[in-house]
């Protein structure tokens, strides 16, 4: 998949927004935009799974944060699934605004969360 490209996938009512292994300053701008394009697609809950992320830089967190912005504005709930770059999400603080999973199966079973 060419960086920045992913597809969204629907598993059930979830919409799953698959990203690329690496999201840094050269494809994160193209990739934010993608999510804001995921995020209006309506469904409940989009899940951004960086599961095959390997890295992510501070512009691939931005974009994150944008789309979190834009889905709550829009009545979307977020969840994240990362492994790789569970560090770097936990490090700035992303896991306080979205729930990281650890595999995308338990991010489409968790529940909602609180508030």
């Amino acid at each position: 998949m060419p960086a920045g490209d992913f597809k969204i996938q629907w598993v059930g009512p979830h919409a799953v927004a698959a990203m690329p292994a690496e999201i840094d300053a050269v494809n994160a701008e193209k990739i934010g935009q993608d999510l804001l394009s995921a995020v209006g697609l309506g469904a409940a809950v989009l899940v951004i799974d960086m599961s095959e992320t390997t890295f992510c830089d501070s512009a691939g967190v931005q974009a994150t944060i944008v789309a979190y912005r834009q889905a709550a504005a829009n009545g979307t709930e977020l969840r994240l699934v990362a492994t790789a770059v569970l560090r770097i999400l936990t490090v700035v603080g992303i896991g306080q605004l979205i729930p990281i999973y650890p595999t995308l199966e338990s991010a489409l079973a968790g529940p909602s969360p609180p508030g």
